[in-house]
């Protein structure tokens, strides 16, 4: 079976309704709009409004920003990374970075880099070349006998206080 053969059981699905099409339709006459006004013409673009009273979305106080500077890592786990490797997707005697990941079809896209978490078992000895990665990552990575090289900058706690 292709996904281009499914079909629903016939008479399985409603007819759509089709406002404005004689009384006996049940949508005749003003077709479901109502009586007169602004919403029973056409080009009505009234989505926040309230009759005039301060809409809800003017009432709420303002809050919090957007980080303009913020990175958005691609995350993967380890446990997908050995599952590539079991698979023989990724080469673990050449270094894995973004490319080949990318290549192995790990990630789809690699977006501002590849940041490594430590969900899952890693028994592959790699070297890692990646933008981030979480503490136990490393951890588990270098008990595998592997290394992880991070070429994002790390923040330390000292430079936290100097923001």
């Amino acid at each position: 079976m292709k996904l281009n053969e499914l079909s629903d059981n016939p008479g399985s699905g409603k007819a759509r309704k089709r406002p404005g099409r004689g009384i006996g339709s049940g949508l005749g006459k003003t077709g479901g709009r109502g009586v007169k006004g602004q919403t029973s013409r056409s080009g009505v673009a009234i989505k926040g409004f309230e009759g005039g009273q301060m809409p809800l979305h003017r009432r709420l106080p303002k809050r919090g920003f957007t980080n303009i500077f913020r990175k958005d890592y691609t995350t993967v786990n380890l446990g997908r990374l050995q599952q590539a490797v079991d698979a023989g997707k990724l080469d673990a005697k050449k270094t894995v970075d973004a490319a080949a990941l990318k290549e192995a079809g790990v990630i789809r896209r690699t977006k501002d880099g590849v940041r490594l978490l430590g969900g899952g078992e890693l028994t592959a000895k790699l070297t890692i070349d990646v933008a981030g990665a979480s503490r136990s990552a490393i951890e588990a990575v270098e008990k595998a006998g592997g290394s992880v090289k991070v070429s994002a900058p790390a923040q330390t706690p000292e430079a936290k206080e100097d923001a």
